[in-house]
């Protein structure tokens, strides 16, 4: 007798999970796929992406994890895929975004002055993989208002003029986040490659 409620009280939380679930997707979907949408490489599928993040909410969900702001969670875990995307680019790709200049004229990373000439061999090749991959790791540690100028700026390849129409956000404020963000990625790099040449 003392096993059936039990066995109800499993299936109540199992119905109760599914239900969260199904209200979660119908009420953040849509916004979630064109928040992604606008954010991913035209030959990437953002229902795939919406896919993983709802897979992932679902996991943590089965497991019982408590997700305080469900909202700010399942962007957080878009944003996160959407890097990963951008992580498995090639790194040629990555660099020529972050080498290059914007229609705004401000600078870009400049990551070729701080990365190894690929020419000079495969231990130089590895050794650019290794600091994007940090530099990667290290947007992450960025504040999210200059991670998203960043973000938007040098890999989206959008104008500091279109971030701001997008967001709203001051054409100044947007320009200001990026430099701190700039000046951090700099200094984080020139690190990590100085920790490599004195290992």
């Amino acid at each position: 007798m003392s096993v059936k409620p039990a066995v109800t009280a499993s299936i109540t939380m199992a119905e109760a999970q599914n239900e969260l679930l199904e209200q979660t997707m119908k009420k953040e979907r849509r916004k979630l796929l064109d928040f992604i949408r606008r954010r991913i490489p035209a030959d990437t599928d953002p229902e795939d992406i919406v896919q993983d993040v709802f897979f992932e909410y679902t996991q943590n969900l089965r497991m019982e994890r408590v997700i305080g702001q469900v909202s700010s969670w399942l962007y957080r875990v878009a944003r996160n895929k959407i890097a990963d995307i951008f992580r498995r680019r090639k790194t040629e790709s990555l660099e020529a975004h972050f080498a290059s200049e914007n229609e705004d004229g401000e600078e870009g990373l400049g990551i070729n002055d701080l990365l190894p000439d690929p020419s000079a061999g495969p231990e130089a090749i590895y050794t650019r993989r290794v600091l994007m991959d940090e530099l990667m790791s290290a947007l992450d540690e960025l504040p999210e208002e200059q991670r998203e100028a960043f973000w938007m700026n040098e890999v989206e390849g959008k104008s500091f003029r279109e971030i701001s129409e997008e967001t709203g956000v001051p054409l100044n404020t947007l320009l200001s986040r990026k430099r701190y963000a700039v000046l951090f990625l700099r200094e984080r790099l020139r690190e990590i490659y100085n920790d490599m040449l004195n290992n």
